[in-house]
């Protein structure tokens, strides 16, 4: 039987199977699953099986969990069609006999205003109504998410509508790791763990990030329209660029943090301050 990590390829999948491998899981039971499997060659060359997965192929999904004991399900970035491709993906978990499924979600998700974790909410409750025990992971947000834009906070500063109001931050391989020892552990099934960092302004990570990068990071604070037009502005769809303004709507008003306590206790220690993060995600 093995741990089955979903979209491997991509960034928070790929960390949770290399922390897989870091805490000496034998490569053998591993299966990490992509769309194109060939970008997991050096994967496979480390002795982890490889398969492919597609969420919109349910023939190449049963494939690729047959014989799965537990499952990572890496929420997709098909938005719209996430529920129903996840909705899959749990299908065909529990037709692999699975005994359990964890799936990586979004702060509160059952509760929340965020227009983002509307298919994540959607996604648990076809998850707990499955015949399979469950874990959600609930991860706030990533310092990658800033710290990538560097280029454009560079030209353009930092521009966001959170007010004062905080976000937990930690890093994805942080993410990665709580996800990890879910997978190796006991005890985990039917929990919900609401994962995240030290918690900053966006203010204040403008001046994190300057100060590790050695650039000057201005810092602009707009209403959530305004930022909505500036994001389509730079080219973001419109549908699209009404959620990410939404985000910082609710990051305004604390629905992206969250204490650290169960992060804090999956990591065996306290995540990384912030400014630490910062550092480490600009070194990468």
């Amino acid at each position: 039987m093995s741990i089955v990590v979903t979209g491997a390829s991509g960034h928070l999948g790929r960390l949770v199977v290399e922390s897989l491998l870091a805490r000496g899981t034998d490569p053998a039971r591993i299966v990490a699953t992509a769309r194109r499997p060939e970008v997991l060659d050096d994967l496979a060359a480390r002795g982890v099986e490889v398969r492919r997965a597609d969420y919109d192929d349910r023939a190449s999904l049963e494939k690729a969990l047959a014989g799965a004991e537990r499952v990572l399900l890496v929420s997709g970035t098909a938005f719209g069609r996430r529920v129903a491709q996840h909705t899959a993906v749990i299908e065909a978990a529990v037709a692999a006999g699975a005994s359990l499924v964890a799936y990586t979600s979004a702060p509160r998700a059952s509760t929340t205003s965020l227009l983002l974790a509307a298919e994540h909410a959607a996604t648990e409750e076809v998850l707990l109504a499955a015949d399979v025990d469950h874990v959600l992971l609930r991860n706030a947000w990533y310092v990658e998410n800033y710290t990538d834009q560097l280029p454009t906070y560079a030209e353009h500063g930092l521009v966001g509508a959170t007010g004062e109001g905080r976000v937990s931050l930690a890093l994805r391989r942080e993410y990665a790791e709580a996800a990890a020892a879910v997978l190796v552990g006991d005890g985990h099934a039917g929990r919900t763990y609401e994962l995240g960092g030290p918690a900053v302004t966006l203010g204040e990570l403008a001046a994190q990030i300057g100060g590790a990068s050695g650039r000057e990071i201005g810092h602009t604070d707009l209403d959530v329209a305004a930022l909505q037009q500036v994001l389509e502005g730079a080219g973001v769809p419109g549908p699209a660029a009404e959620v990410f303004a939404d985000v910082d709507r609710g990051i305004a008003e604390g629905e992206l943090l969250v204490p650290t306590h169960d992060l804090a206790r999956l990591l065996g220690r306290e995540p990384l301050a912030v400014a630490d993060a910062v550092r480490e995600a600009l070194r990468a």
